[in-house]
């Protein structure tokens, strides 16, 4: 007569069912990762071959005058951004007052926002190319709606002086700016539609996991995988800060859609705009060019720096990208572009397999006690089930050493080092926030509105 199994038989049942799971799919994403790293690999060789191998790379400050220079107008949509703005809007008039580029800024405010909006007119304050405008509507709606109001701001400045403008950059309230920015912009939009700089996260000093996880992520995304995305041919998503749109472009998209080039329904706007680009034909260009002391020219910004804040920003990303971005996009483009979609989409998945091998290290702690305290005795794992652990453990090792080199790169050894760590802190954010965008996503389904769960900002960065 067989016997009960007991509540020991049944965790070591759950642990090699856990295992074999999340072995599976981790294996899955460790090639998916495995072969962006090969195609940036040949990208880089390729270009160094064909091009750096002559010459080294053009710097900022070498770049040709534009064929036609034109006016390039900043979007910056606000609000409850009084502890950033002035500052942010100073640091723009420091880095580009001298410059030959041609430059308005648009400030959006909402008129329930008083402390914001007089930080705002401090900040534009002997700032001739710095204006506020304020947003019909109280706040706040939508980034997309506020974004909405300073184009039809810039198409009244359009015709009151007979003349369009060039190009539409986007920045947010807590940017620092690259006094070559607009340089590149001017010269790389008259090439492509869209242009994006490299987005650098600036670690707060009391916060060196939370906001330093950032550090790891954007070196990574914006040191490989966009390089990977435009190699291949695949659209390229803009960040919503330091890119450029083409002015045309953005107003063949607003005749499109009533008169306005943003989507007020959507919580990731520059996501779908960059994938939008790609889908009409156009070219999207992932700029990554250093000035003449060698720093990077992009945005600087300083990202949240408590669990809270950054779980919300999180989840508001997945909402709009892997939830929403599914139904609101679909699948469409080549091959690779299915590939690219495929992984921005993957991550409330792979946060679910995480959770799983979190739980799955708990029960075998559990197991391991059981077994040194005599209690149970278990059986060894399967050969095969082993096999996929070695191989799970090298790949990991490899994805640790990749990251390490990409921060190292932007941040020296220290901070790359330290994103090894850093690897658990992010995965817990990613967890946390993997089930806040479901339950929110859950709710929109049942008939409940997305809100834009708008991301507080209290530090600047000290430099830029």
């Amino acid at each position: 007569m067989a016997t009960a199994p007991t509540i020991w038989t049944l965790f070591e049942y759950w642990q090699h069912e856990l295992l074999l799971f999340c072995a599976i799919f981790f294996l899955i994403g460790a090639l998916d990762d495995l072969c962006v790293d090969l195609v940036w690999a040949l990208h880089r060789t390729g270009r160094w071959l064909a091009r750096y191998r002559i010459a080294p790379p053009i710097r900022a400050s070498q770049l040709p005058p534009p064929t036609t220079p034109g006016l390039i107008a900043i979007f910056i949509a606000t609000w409850q951004e009084a502890s950033v703005i002035e500052a942010m809007l100073r640091q723009c008039q420091q880095a580009w007052g001298t410059g030959k580029t041609e430059y308005r800024i648009y400030v959006g405010c909402y008129p329930n926002d008083r402390r914001g909006a007089a930080a705002i007119m401090r900040g534009c304050s002997g700032h001739p190319q710095c204006r506020l405008v304020l947003c019909d509507l109280p706040g706040p709606t939508s980034k997309a709606d506020c974004l909405n109001r300073l184009w039809h701001a810039l198409l009244s400045d359009e015709l009151v002086a007979g003349m369009k403008a060039k190009a539409i950059v986007l920045h947010d309230a807590e940017d620092s700016v690259h006094p070559h920015e607009l340089r590149v912009f001017d010269y790389l939009i008259e090439k492509a539609s869209a242009v994006q700089l490299p987005v650098i996260a600036i670690p707060v000093a009391h916060s060196n996991w939370v906001s330093g996880h950032y550090c790891d992520e954007f070196a990574e995304a914006h040191g490989k995988q966009l390089v990977v995305r435009e190699a291949i041919g695949a659209a390229v998503p803009l960040a919503g800060v330091g890119c450029a749109i083409e002015r045309n472009h953005l107003g063949r998209i607003a005749l499109r859609n009533g008169g306005s080039p943003f989507d007020a329904t959507s919580l990731t706007e520059d996501y779908e705009l960059g994938l939008g680009v790609t889908e009409a034909g156009a070219r999207t260009i992932f700029a990554r060019i250093l000035d003449e002391d060698g720093q990077l020219v992009g945005t600087r910004a300083c990202f949240p720096d408590t669990l809270g804040a950054a779980v919300r920003q999180k989840a508001r990303w997945m909402t709009g990208i892997a939830l929403a971005g599914w139904d609101r996009l679909g699948w469409r483009g080549s091959a690779f572009e299915y590939w690219m979609r495929l992984r921005d989409r993957k991550a409330v998945f792979a946060a679910l397999v995480l959770t799983l091998a979190y739980a799955c290290i708990a029960l075998t702690a559990l197991l391991i006690l059981a077994h040194r305290s005599g209690v149970h005795d278990p059986k060894p794992l399967s050969s095969t089930l082993v096999l996929l652990l070695l191989i799970n453990a090298v790949l990991l090792m490899w994805r640790m050493a990749v990251r390490c080199a990409f921060v190292s790169r932007q941040y020296g050894w220290r901070q790359g080092l330290l994103s090894i760590p850093r690897t658990v802190v992010a995965n817990i954010i990613a967890i946390m926030a993997a089930r806040r965008a479901t339950f929110v996503y859950a709710r929109h389904l049942l008939g409940g509105k997305l809100q834009w769960d708008k991301t507080t900002h209290a530090h600047f960065p000290s430099s830029g």
